[in-house]
């Protein structure tokens, strides 16, 4: 038996029956396509996030009110839980004793901005924090400067502009120490963010920050009432006592019983990428079964062009027995006659799938990747899919009686 005849048959045969190989092997590759698709979009989303929690910093969690990401039906169950109110925030910041680095935050979105005759459009992120939100957040300020404690305490009407504020409502002069408005507030701008780009398709240079009070006061919804507040331990060897800390002090502040579960959330950075990792591994599901199905439809196909081909080739077949082939030698060979048409199939839905993946997740501001783990699973598949469609073929070609496959006309 010699692996590459079988080979080069497998695709003499394609190019023998093109309409009727191509449109089967055109069914192999839109499930191999939905399965790299789909995982190349995955890898591409959860590096994107591990990237971003990285650039947070390990040392930093959050206490919030709900989980940032929600899956099955929970939606009452949080509902259900108290705010977690600017005063809690204080009262919290006073009993902490392990760090000092703590901020509160909250945020909406849907707000124009306007300075002078320039307007946003009403897709802007408005951010209200104090002075620590910057560390604890890894937020530089490329111009200008952060807030200050005085900026906090004496309630100031100042604001922090992303880029993408900058290039709208600014356009070619410097906007330190002008003036924007929200909604019917007026705010000086004291500094500009670093420019960052954008992640998971949503631009991080869309926001402008003002002070925590100033925000609570004129901008915030019931639901962004409630604070996040965020801790950055002061070293990783520290960062489990600080968790633990704040636990204990926010279950003290919220009168919580010992038996009672958290009726708030903490998230380190390790934690919400799990969450992530838990919502894209439906998507990964989807691809995965979505492929199944196409590729059992192609199993069908392929099983059928090698049933005609075993009949279209029984007396090449009596030749070869009537000269001494062993039935495991004419087995293997149409086993990897068929492996082969599934490969080329696969070949190109790899190629497709890897190319509208990161396209796709181009257009959502994420780095181009090559998923190797899932390129393995799709070689992988379309070999099992070569196996199982091509025994039943290979079974029948091999049980084949020499005499009788002469005669056949």
């Amino acid at each position: 038996m010699n692996i590459s005849e079988s080979i080069l048959l497998a695709i003499d045969s394609v190019r023998k029956n093109k309409l009727r190989a191509i449109l089967t092997l055109l069914s192999i590759s839109i499930g191999v396509f939905a399965i790299i698709g789909a995982g190349t979009l995955v890898s591409s989303m959860d590096n994107a996030v591990t990237n971003e929690m990285a650039s947070l910093g390990e040392n930093t969690f959050i206490i919030k009110r709900v989980p940032s990401v929600q899956m099955g039906n929970t939606r009452g169950k949080y509902r259900r839980r108290r705010m977690i109110t600017y005063s809690v925030y204080k009262d919290f910041r006073k009993k902490m004793t392990t760090s000092n680095l703590i901020s509160a935050e909250s945020s909406s979105g849907g707000q124009v901005i306007k300075a002078g005759n320039h307007s946003t459009d009403p897709d802007v992120s408005l951010t209200g924090a104090d002075e620590y939100y910057f560390v604890n957040n890894n937020i530089s300020v490329d111009q200008g400067r952060a807030f200050t404690a005085e900026d906090i305490t004496f309630n100031r009407n100042v604001a922090i502009i992303g880029n993408d504020i900058l290039v709208k409502v600014f356009p070619n002069e410097n906007p330190i120490g002008k003036r924007i408005a929200i909604q019917n507030q007026s705010f000086t701008v004291i500094g500009i963010l670093e420019t960052k780009g954008a992640v998971l398709g949503q631009s991080q240079d869309n926001q402008v920050i003002v002070p925590i009070s100033k925000f609570l006061k004129h901008y915030a919804s019931w639901w962004s009432q409630s604070v996040t507040i965020s801790i950055k331990a002061l070293s990783k060897e520290l960062l489990e006592p600080t968790v633990d800390e704040a636990i204990g002090i926010m279950r003290t502040i919220r009168k919580q019983k010992p038996w009672e579960d958290n009726s708030f959330e903490v998230e380190t950075n390790e934690s919400i990428a799990e969450q992530f990792k838990n919502f894209t591994s439906f998507l990964s599901v989807f691809g995965v079964v979505s492929g199944v199905i196409a590729l059992i439809a192609a199993g069908v196909g392929i099983m059928n062009i090698m049933l005609v081909s075993v009949k279209e080739r029984t007396r090449e077949i009596g030749i070869r027995k009537a000269i001494g082939a062993k039935r495991a030698w004419i087995l293997a060979q149409f086993i990897i006659e068929t492996i082969t048409l599934c490969q080329l199939g696969g070949a190109v839905g790899i190629v497709m799938g890897i190319a509208a993946g990161n396209v796709l997740g181009k257009m959502l501001g994420m780095n181009i990747v090559f998923p190797l783990d899932w390129v393995i699973l799709g070689i992988v598949v379309c070999t099992v899919l070569g196996v199982v469609a091509g025994s039943y073929p290979a079974w029948k070609a091999a049980k084949l009686d020499p005499i009788d496959a002469l005669r056949y006309e």
